[in-house]
């Protein structure tokens, strides 16, 4: 099945029966999202798997109660950089050169003209940033649910720093900023399951420039 079909097939599920995504399923989906583009490769955001059931019953009256925070097989917690520093672009780009085989020193340049875009910028702007870079990898995760046929609903509807708190992220300075539950659809019980998927038309969507 194509991408388009399978994006067509997928929906924000309102209902999960429990049933357990199987780890292989489970393991492509979080390397899709491991390997989504990021902004100079940063990736300012880590995913914080969550099947711990008591975990997900503490997380879900801070996420509007909404049922698939514990019906989900698993909960995908994005969570991103709360600031940009030189030592964190550092790291990475140390680490990227040490996979290549090549000098640490090799783009000292660029990470001096990157932090010199970062630098004048508030701790606000800094995080602000790296959650819409989480954004990214949160698509392709949605994306490659929908390949595997594992249903997911993204959640924007939670209160971040209680999630922060639970997950204790203010330790390792990061924000959540979304919440993906994986899992497989009630039908019977879904009211959206059946209903038709509608988008803006392409005509309206899609402006081309020639």
């Amino acid at each position: 099945m194509s991408l388009l079909e399978d994006l067509k097939w997928r929906y924000a599920t309102k209902k999960m029966n429990g049933a357990i995504v199987p780890q292989e399923k489970l393991d492509y989906i979080l390397e899709a999202a491991r390997l989504a583009p990021s902004s100079s490769g940063l990736q300012p955001y880590k995913i914080f798997v969550i099947s711990n059931e008591e975990l997900k019953k503490k997380i879900q009256p801070v996420a509007w109660n909404q049922s698939q925070i514990v019906d989900a097989s698993h909960l995908l917690v994005f969570a991103a950089w709360d600031d940009y520093t030189l030592n964190r672009i550092e790291d990475v780009f140390n680490y990227t050169m040490d996979e290549r085989g090549l000098p640490l020193s090799t783009m000292d340049e660029y990470k001096k003209k990157l932090w010199s875009l970062y630098e004048p910028l508030s701790t606000e702007s800094h995080a602000h940033h790296a959650a819409k870079q989480s954004y990214i990898s949160f698509a392709l995760a949605i994306a490659a649910a929908a390949e595997q046929k594992v249903d997911a609903t993204p959640i924007e509807g939670f209160v971040p720093p209680k999630v922060d708190e639970l997950l204790e992220l203010d330790k390792q300075g990061l924000k959540s900023t979304l919440i993906l539950a994986l899992g497989y659809r009630e039908e019977e019980n879904d009211w959206l399951v059946n209903m038709k998927k509608v988008r803006t038309p392409k005509e309206e969507f899609i402006t081309e420039i020639k």
